[in-house]
């Protein structure tokens, strides 16, 4: 992809896949591949940090002797998602004027 993905985009698709079902880590990490350039050395302090900022809880569940660790999307993080979708959709819009020549100068 042409374009870098800065951290508010980044939160916004982990909170936007999380808001579907709670998911462990390697899970979000090969989901979100699918779609945009990302590496679990990049995602993982991305979801401590949600976690710090109380928009993620964690869970261990376990799987073939081991835990894996889940990330669940909190109540708060719900509303951030919902900042994050407006902003998106502004965002989105905005850029569109300028690629398809509908905006002037």
């Amino acid at each position: 992809m042409a374009f870098p993905i800065g951290a508010a985009l980044l939160d916004a698709c982990v909170l936007a896949v999380l808001d579907k079902r709670d998911v462990y880590g390697y899970e979000l990490t090969v989901s979100l591949k699918n779609v945009i350039d990302i590496s679990e050395s990049t995602l993982y302090p991305v979801l401590r940090r949600l976690q710090r900022e109380e928009y993620l809880l964690t869970y261990d569940q376990p799987y073939n002797g081991r835990n894996r660790r889940y990330y669940s999307i909190t109540e708060k993080g719900r509303m951030k998602l919902l900042e994050y979708r407006y902003d998106w959709e502004e965002y989105k819009t905005n850029i569109d004027k300028i690629m398809t020549g509908e905006f002037s100068l």
